[in-house]
């Protein structure tokens, strides 16, 4: 981050021209993303959901009264200097993805069928080995993995163009690969490249567009579980480049639901002997995950977030060797409609046990859609304020979010709010809030 002191804005540059939002992957999440950012543009929908375009940010004393809009307060960039660009192995345009994905109505996609038609995607890098039951015909083909992944880089040259853009940004919209360790060969840059010649095994590709995304100077935000970007070599890469990188794993469904209900537990000292989730969820996404080898990256991704939390280490009492199960069982009738049912046993005054049930019954590319938006814009933000690297403070929209090495994550869903807008202060000029309220004792 820039070294700025309060009441010094950050050197900003401006948001001037368009900005190409490019996602690999153009399903569920990618077309209600898209969609919906059009049926904004043209008036015909609210921007429900998105901190970017309907969360005020409270500035100075309470007593000041100065609560903007984010974006009135923030120079973001505008919904209509937004583009789009995606990858997909299917080759249907957003239009007939949108319909197949079924998360939208017909009376919501008609009016704005014309521009859903006119954005096709590019073919993917693409492995059905790495995501297990997909298939595809729009693939790249190329002499190794650093061929598709230059590829890559060429149509993200050619979409700025197209669009007349200086700037872009990429979101992960794409499935869930298999699960990855970091190995030598994602230690160093040297090391990685060559690895991509030699068609490594440990090289997946959504690394491939992350590697893109870099080298381009594109800031990259991952979506999913997957290893994508978070190892050394890329991550020093995006250091060296002035490239923004976050991640990883929207926090749309259960998952944030634990981040809010898991810090009130904590707040008050109330124990957890078990939290046991599980999930029902038939889109792509649920079919992927059908997989065991895909569902282990997603498992990881979940699984942290309590233990993180309740720091059992320093609240042995309350907290100690929990049970924590999770569960997500592919059930096509339910398509994006996914419900997670929670069963929560905590303890109280002198252990008495308690329960808390929830049955959430989701629309997760609706979650997930205003995710997309936030973070693009405010990756476009922090570019244009000469952050690099990991940005932890866009960690409130992560499962699992990435941190800086040796550092544990935060995933309290409030902590992470107030670190987002005290980050948006501090690079705007004002001061941090820390709600002491002293101003009434001086």
């Amino acid at each position: 981050m820039p070294d700025t002191t309060s009441g010094t804005p950050a050197t900003i540059a401006p948001a001037t021209g368009k900005l190409v939002i490019f996602t690999p992957g153009l399903g569920a999440v990618a077309t209600t993303f898209i969609a919906g950012v059009e049926r904004v543009r043209r008036g015909l929908s609210v921007p429900i959901g998105s901190l970017t375009q309907m969360a005020t940010i409270r500035l100075g004393k309470r007593t000041d009264a100065r609560s903007p809009l984010i974006r009135d307060f923030v120079p973001l960039t505008a919904l209509q200097d937004i583009a789009f660009a995606a990858w997909d192995p299917i080759p249907d345009d957003a239009y007939t993805a949108a319909v197949r994905a079924g998360v939208l109505q017909a009376s919501d996609l008609e009016p704005i069928a014309d521009f859903l038609k006119g954005i096709t995607p590019m073919p993917a890098a693409f492995d059905s080995r790495y995501v297990t039951r997909l298939q595809g015909t729009n693939v790249k083909t190329g002499a190794n993995k650093r061929d598709l992944a230059e590829q890559l880089r060429q149509d993200i040259r050619d979409q700025k163009a197209k669009h007349g853009a200086e700037r872009a940004v990429m979101v992960w919209c794409g499935s869930t690969e298999t699960f990855i360790k970091p190995g030598p060969q994602h230690q160093t840059i040297e090391a990685f490249e060559k690895a991509m010649e030699e068609n490594d095994d440990a090289i997946a590709p959504s690394m491939l567009y992350a590697y893109a995304a870099i080298m381009e100077g594109v800031a990259y935000c991952n979506g999913a579980p997957n290893l994508s970007a978070d190892f050394p070599a890329l991550l020093d890469l995006a250091v060296a480049r002035g490239v923004p990188v976050s991640g990883k794993d929207f926090k749309t469904g259960q998952t944030w639901m634990k981040t809010v209900i898991a810090p009130g537990l904590k707040a008050r000292m109330l124990g957890l002997e078990g939290w046991y989730s599980t999930n029902i969820l038939g889109n792509r996404d649920g079919e992927v995950l059908d997989d065991p080898a895909s569902f282990k990256t997603k498992e990881e991704s979940k699984l942290s977030v309590l233990h993180n939390i309740l720091q059992p280490e320093m609240y042995p009492e309350l907290y100690k060797d929990f049970s924590h199960v999770v569960r997500i069982n592919y059930y096509p009738p339910r398509g994006d409609n996914k419900e997670g049912w929670d069963n929560i046993d905590i303890t109280g005054w002198l252990g008495y046990p308690m329960q808390i049930k929830v049955n959430f019954l989701c629309r997760d590319s609706i979650l997930a859609a205003p995710i997309v938006l936030d973070l693009a814009l405010f990756s476009d933000f922090a570019q244009r304020a000469g952050m690099k690297g990991i940005q932890e403070w866009l960690s409130f929209y992560y499962k699992s979010p990435q941190t800086a090495p040796g550092l544990q994550a935060e995933h309290d869903l409030f902590i992470q709010q107030t670190k987002l807008k005290n980050t948006l202060r501090h690079l705007m000029g004002e001061d941090v809030i820390t709600h002491l309220g002293l101003e009434y004792y001086q």
